[in-house]
């Protein structure tokens, strides 16, 4: 009797804890649009690290379900997992109403729990051009406190990648500073220009009327996080500048405009130099043929008039 009590123990762990729901990939983009609260582990087979991470998501399934409201699976092998973690399998993410979060803290229940319900609600904040220079007060030393910042462009898929880690970024630094991002292609443009961002993802960190730029080639969580709390000091110390006007605006917009003509021609010119002299020849005849017309038609009309003036 004794034996059997001991083997009932042993299972119960195994009992209680149920095994995560294993689910396709197209499963999951249709949890992830549907769901509040979804709690992913992206795995693969013979992978010792994705073992302990699948043991430890397993025991706090029931608290997050409970404490959270939320739908916990896992996806093994799944191509979704690039645009989630860099590192691949194994990752754990938290999507908020569809915005991920990625897990990057200590391997113990009660960080990864913590982590989670302590990061509800998305921690970047989007800004914009209207909303940029009232929120972060940036060119008038940022009494608003400091905040790092990435530029982004939807057609960018290294940015898409970034979106967990950022939001992991942003859940790290949330005591200490504002996280945010600035779409460089719309929304964001004139801000993009005013700091003179060229390419995507970038990232800037304001303190005090100054930004720094992030030129590391390291976009992971830790890396990210400890430039904005230490490594920045060693970085080149640059003059927030101030906010463009409308006019500042249209002049670099007509300046973009005329550099992408130019772009665009040489480009033209390089790949179809003799359909290019072609269609120049066509438009110069074009012009020559109305310049002659209107010539001849002038002294035509001049003629006409010295003959009625001789009558």
């Amino acid at each position: 009797k004794m034996k059997l009590v001991l083997l009932l123990l042993c299972c119960l762990p195994v009992v209680l804890c149920a095994d995560l729901e294993l689910v396709s990939d197209d499963d999951l983009v249709n949890l992830i649009k549907d769901q509040s609260f979804l709690i992913t582990l992206f795995t693969r087979k013979d992978c010792e690290p994705c073992a302990t991470y699948e043991r430890l998501t397993t025991i706090l399934q029931e608290d997050f379900q409970h404490s959270l409201d939320a739908v916990v699976v896992k996806a093994s092998n799944s191509q979704l997992t690039r645009l989630y973690s860099p590192g691949k399998e194994p990752a754990l993410v938290f999507f908020r109403h569809g915005v991920p979060l990625l897990y990057d803290g200590a391997l113990n229940e009660d960080a990864i729990l913590q982590q989670f319900q302590q990061n509800k609600d998305p921690s970047v904040k989007e800004l914009t051009d209207e909303t940029f220079e009232h929120l972060t007060q940036a060119s008038s030393g940022a009494t608003t406190g400091d905040w790092f910042i990435m530029f982004y462009a939807p057609e960018c898929v290294d940015c898409q990648r970034l979106n967990a880690v950022w939001e992991a970024v942003g859940a790290n630094l949330k005591t200490r500073l504002n996280v945010a991002r600035v779409n460089k292609g719309t929304l964001g443009s004139s801000t993009a220009r005013r700091f003179n961002v060229k390419l995507t993802p970038e990232f800037i960190f304001i303190r005090q009327g100054k930004y720094y730029k992030y030129e590391i080639k390291k976009f992971d969580v830790k890396s990210l996080a400890t430039f904005a709390s230490e490594w920045y000091k060693k970085a080149t110390p640059h003059s927030v500048p101030v906010p463009q006007t409308p006019f500042d605006n249209l002049v670099d917009l007509g300046v973009k405009i005329v550099q992408e003509i130019i772009k665009y021609t040489t480009k033209a010119i390089n790949d179809y130099p003799y359909v290019v002299l072609f269609i120049t020849l066509g438009f110069g005849l074009t012009f020559l043929t109305a310049l002659l017309s209107l010539y001849f038609r002038n002294k035509k009309s001049k003629g006409q008039q010295k003959k009625k003036k001789a009558k």
